[in-house]
């Protein structure tokens, strides 16, 4: 049974957390001694772990539940949550494919309809998978001909997908299931598919190392033992390998990456899928740190966005015959986001100071027009059929609810296809980007969003947002779910670290690795910077960070305790040294270094926010929070943190962490995404001392 011990509650009351059972376990990294008090905390299939987890979540639970409006925060959020949510369609054959949210809907549900002004007509609602409506639909990937389709699932947030393929004339499905599918495209070809797993993981499927990545190609009415196997390695086993095929299916293509052993680029292969006893031949067999994508094929030739000698990316054209490569999108100063085809165009996406530019070129590189779009943002979508007359694209930004554009090929014209009627005015708010000095003197940029007539007094609630790694970018983007803080008065800012893309390749180096203390140096200052500017002071600052953020906060914690009223690190990568030993965390050592390797031990021990949590910090009042389910950040994660935390920290701030059941890397519904960002407002502006809520009207 677990021990208890006292502390002091920011509400008062007293509060008591569970004592966590320390061990004697020491691990010895090139000469040094780490203890790994809490490692038993590691196994998630214990009955120990999980009466830790039942006890923390009381505690959690219990404490939430004395805030006085965590239950109207709720209502609000859900209110403002419960609009129609549609994505853009698209096309395949007759047919338009889109999904819809009613409102409050667990999950999407996916329809298809003959053209743009025919009758809906259901095809999957993933509803109807679960009870508790935690089974995602993952992937949805139409054969050729329209016929086909296969459907991807996912319980409980779970990064494993089941496969199944669906007749669509009936929406019947075929007998057979593909099992234990990660990290995999659907690549179609003919009357059969390609697809990536992994042999049955052994010991917990949420916790074991995953390696060994297959391609197997899946033939249509067949079981999954009779799938042949096109690929693998097993000398390389911390390889991923992943198969698409270009639009006419004649070519496939073999994309090898190789992060286990710090590369961040991939080697490429391409076969003429069609031809029997075909084999993949080389486009760039050597992996290096430069990556390369097919966007698709031009006859014989292949369309290639990289980052070889171009930090911000290029697009090249490939001739198999002649092995010849000739640039036909040079480099620019901003960065290439993505490029697509459709209509027998490349749409080229850039982002200039983290804002979308789209233009619109021929197959040859020659501009044709750029799409105007509406102002400070973020626009995607733009791919399709090669017969297409027009494309969709969806626009957003932070308080832009997601506008759905058609943009007209011949014509060179945008008109709004749909928008979405929410539950708040658009035009109450604002956001603007500036430009702060990080501690090198670095430039880096944020968006800063608030209701409109904010005064600068250094009172206002606010929430500081970071990622900073992977070479992800930040875009700005709506979520309805953040508008209940800001008519609290509240100011959301994004901070646009070193580690993303925001300005290319070099932009994500200057975060990695020995240089991560670079991201933590940003986000410090972007703090600092809103408490010069009275936004905000040191008492109403709260930060949050998931994933990659969450190591960021957890970091940031231990750097600068005295910078934050309250910190939520979710989902975080805490543990620095052994993070590369869960499920696919390997595949992280580009980004991060190992601790395994002599030379980038040290700097991963100098920022661990696991094994930098001392005693006699004040640290701010902490609502960790992770998910029974995470099988990408495993939660032992933060439940290492979390006891070390709690047992090192004895000030009057609480320190908690909230377990959510059923749930993976994100909330696996609608109802805990909602239940969970309501915890976490309520939190926050409970520890910044504001007792009562203002009333807010509807719309």
């Amino acid at each position: 049974m677990l021990a208890t011990t006292a502390a002091t509650a920011q509400t008062g009351s007293p509060l008591t957390y569970p004592t966590t059972r320390k061990s004697d376990h020491v691990d010895t990294y090139h000469g040094t001694q780490i203890a790994d008090p809490y490692r038993w905390l590691e196994d998630d299939r214990s009955a120990e772990t999980a009466e830790w987890v039942k006890a923390e979540n009381k505690v959690t639970f219990d404490y939430l539940a004395q805030i006085p409006y965590r239950k109207q925060l709720q209502d609000r959020i859900e209110k403002v949550f419960n609009y129609p949510k549609y994505s853009a369609p698209s096309r395949k054959g007759d047919w338009f494919y889109f999904s819809k949210n009613d409102g409050l809907q667990n999950q999407s549900v996916l329809y298809r309809q003959k053209g743009l002004d025919g009758t809906p007509e259901l095809v999957i609602d993933p509803n109807k998978l679960s009870t508790d409506g935690t089974t995602r639909m993952t992937a949805f990937a139409l054969s050729k001909n329209g016929d086909y389709a296969v459907v991807g699932t996912s319980k409980g947030g779970s990064d494993w997908y089941d496969y199944r393929i669906m007749k669509l004339a009936d929406k019947s499905y075929l007998p057979e299931t593909l099992e234990w599918v990660k990290v995999s495209g659907t690549a179609w070809q003919g009357d059969g598919f390609y697809y990536s797993c992994y042999p049955k993981p052994e010991g917990s499927a949420l916790a074991a190392k995953n390696e060994n990545h297959q391609v197997f190609f899946h033939k249509l009415n067949s079981p999954q033992s009779a799938d042949r196997l096109v690929f693998e390695d097993p000398k390389n086993p911390q390889r991923f390998h992943t198969v698409s095929t270009s639009d006419d299916e004649r070519f496939a293509f073999l994309n090898v990456s190789d992060r286990g052993k710090g590369k961040d680029g991939n080697a490429l292969y391409f076969m003429e899928a069609g031809k029997p006893n075909a084999t993949f031949q080389p486009i760039v067999a050597e992996i290096t740190n430069s990556q390369y994508g097919v966007i698709d094929n031009v006859g014989a030739d292949f369309l290639i966005e990289t980052n070889d000698n171009a930090p911000n990316n290029k697009v090249v054209r490939y001739s198999p015959a002649t092995k010849k490569w000739t640039v036909i999108l040079p480099e620019k100063p901003e960065p290439l986001t993505s490029s697509s085809t459709a209509g027998g165009k490349l749409f080229v996406e850039y982002a200039k100071d983290v804002t979308s530019r789209v233009y619109v070129h021929d197959l040859n590189g020659k501009l044709e027009n750029e799409i105007t779009l509406p102002g400070i943002g973020s626009a995607s979508g733009f791919g399709g059929e090669r017969d297409d007359k027009f494309v969709f694209y969806t626009y957003t930004s932070f308080t832009f609810p997601p506008t759905i554009y058609r943009y007209d090929i011949a014509s060179k014209k945008s008109s709004v296809f749909r928008q979405p009627e929410v539950d708040f005015k658009p035009t109450d708010y604002e956001t603007k980007q500036v430009f702060y000095s990080s501690k090198d003197g670095t430039k880096v940029p944020m968006f800063i969003t608030y209701r409109k007539g904010l005064k600068l007094d250094a009172t206002n609630p606010t929430i500081l947002y970071g990622y900073g790694g992977f070479n992800v970018s930040l875009p700005p983007a709506f979520s309805s779910l953040l508008i209940p803080f800001l008519e609290q008065g509240g100011v959301y800012a994004q901070a646009n670290l070193r580690g993303g893309s925001e300005y290319g390749e070099k932009w994500h180096e200057q975060g990695m690795k020995a240089k991560k203390q670079n991201v933590f140096d940003d986000f410090i200052a972007a703090a600092e910077y809103l408490i010069q500017q009275k936004y905000t002071s040191s008492a109403r600052l709260a930060i949050r960070g998931g994933s990659n953020g969450g190591l960021l906060v957890g970091a940031v914690m231990n750097q600068r305790p005295d910078l934050f009223r309250v910190a939520i690190p979710q989902v975080g990568v805490m543990d620095m040294l052994r993070f590369h030993k869960f499920t696919i965390g390997w595949n992280w050592i580009a980004d991060y270094g190992s601790a395994d390797n002599a030379d980038e031990f040290p700097f991963l021990r100098a920022y661990s926010p696991l094994h930098n949590l001392k005693p006699g910090l004040n640290y701010p009042a902490t609502l960790i929070t992770t998910a029974d389910h995470d099988d990408r950040v495993v939660p032992a994660h933060s439940f290492k943190y979390a006891a070390t935390l709690q047992e090192v920290y004895k000030g009057k701030n609480p320190v908690l962490i909230r377990i959510d059941t059923n749930s993976g890397h994100g909330a696996s519904n609608t109802k805990k995404n909602i239940e969970l960002t309501a915890d976490m407002y309520s939190f926050i502006l409970w520890n910044m001392g504001i007792g009562t809520l203002k009333e807010i009207a509807s719309k």
